[in-house]
């Protein structure tokens, strides 16, 4: 005989919330038999329809809702419906099982990130870069300090997670001087983990889902054009330096980050349709493939070094020591210069999108994709920047108008 099965959702009035927000809780019954559980999602009771048992409206936020009763449901119907067709005797009890996880191992977040450290390590230079893997462990250790501090915990499971957990560990991190945006990457970290668990239904619904990460788009300092003549115009007597000026006016001129053009060799250089030389190389974070038509001024560069030890034997196209001593020397290029910015080599690769490209009047499409932009947002940031200049040059101009 088919038993009756069916789910309903429904929120206990009787239980009034401090904040307002009652618990949806699921109820599924099998013939006689049924159990109730809280789906860890929640609504204003007048926004709950108790004849549809959905929450009423249209705008976003009911329709978010009223979406993840659909996945539950969802989610319990495909675990009935394949008891129902091995037609083997279950109960409730087994559907219950099967949907809260308790018939498999649990999974935790610690014991996952290490795993997923440790693909990353292995694809380092392929789909990612040095930084992103260390960023990556930045974020287990602080992932780590946090559990043993509010959980006197060395994990924790998935299962256990909700939406305090997130908000306590952004606390932690403000409360450890933590900027930001700096904080904003770290739980985005973390939340990649939480995509992992639950494409693997070790979860069913996102504990984090109401958690808004906040990032403020950082100010992209660049080099004016007479900033940059300055740098360009300084002939240095040390090699070292005058090397450093040379790799950082090359990559003003194409865009280049400093991992790309330590990177770069001779192979890089192409020859376009155009007739003219071209650098074609995926970029080193994001795997995307920039395509740069090279200026007067870094194909000059490029000839110079052409008699260099690291190009005639290793085919580099110049020579780069590390980041930290480039930077180390650009501050004592930028003393001599008198440029009183934070001179970085990264800075170099802003110029290019604003100095050099964008207020020359190339198209944004056209800068974003020799910037190797996966999406054209992260270029009209510096569109921006420069709205930004121009309003505070025409505000110091009015002022001495009077």
């Amino acid at each position: 005989m088919k038993k009756t099965f069916n789910i309903i959702f429904f929120i206990k009035k009787d239980r009034i919330p401090k904040n307002g927000d009652y618990n949806i809780f699921c109820r599924v019954r099998l013939g006689v038999q049924k159990f109730s559980f809280s789906t860890k999602i929640t609504t204003k009771i007048e926004n709950w329809d108790t004849t549809s048992n959905r929450v009423t409206g249209r705008n976003n936020v009911a329709n978010k809702t009223n979406n993840e009763l659909a996945s539950v449901s969802s989610a319990i119907n495909k675990i009935h419906d394949r008891f129902r067709i091995e037609e083997k005797a279950y109960t409730l009890n087994d559907i219950k099982n099967e949907y809260l996880g308790l018939n498999k191992r649990d999974h935790f977040l610690i014991e996952t990130y290490s795993k997923h450290i440790e693909k990353v390590k292995s694809m380092l230079g392929k789909e990612y870069s040095i930084s992103t893997w260390k960023k990556y462990k930045t974020t287990k250790t602080h992932l780590t300090n946090y559990l043993e501090r509010n959980y006197n915990k060395e994990d924790i499971s998935f299962k256990e997670l909700d939406y305090n957990f997130i908000f306590e560990f952004d606390y932690y991190l403000q409360s450890n001087d933590i900027a930001q945006n700096s904080r904003g990457k770290y739980i985005n970290n973390v939340k990649q983990l939480i995509n992992i668990a639950l494409s693997n239904d070790w979860i069913t619904i996102n504990p984090f889902r109401n958690f808004k990460v906040k990032i403020t788009p950082p100010d992209r300092e660049f080099l004016t054009s007479n900033e940059l003549l300055e740098i360009y115009n300084k002939e240095f007597e040390i090699d070292r330096l005058e090397q450093i000026k040379d790799a950082f006016l090359f990559c003003c001129y194409t865009g280049l980050a400093y991992i790309d053009v330590k990177n770069l060799f001779i192979k890089d250089i192409t020859i376009g349709e155009d007739g003219n030389k071209w650098i074609r190389k995926n970029r080193t974070k994001t795997n995307t493939l920039s395509r740069i038509p090279l200026l007067p001024i870094p194909e000059n560069i490029i000839e110079k070094y052409n008699e260099h030890p690291l190009r005639t034997i290793k085919g580099h196209i110049l020579p780069l020591p590390s980041n930290q001593k480039t930077n180390a020397y650009l501050k004592e290029i930028a003393a001599i210069c008198k440029i009183k910015k934070n001179l970085t080599f990264h800075m170099a690769r802003h110029t290019f999108a604003t100095t050099i490209t964008l207020t020359n009047g190339v198209p944004i499409e056209t800068v974003s994709k020799m910037l190797g932009h996966k999406d054209l947002k992260t270029t009209q940031h510096y569109a921006k920047i420069l709205d930004k200049k121009i309003s505070n040059d025409m505000m110091d101009l009015k002022n001495k108008l009077g």
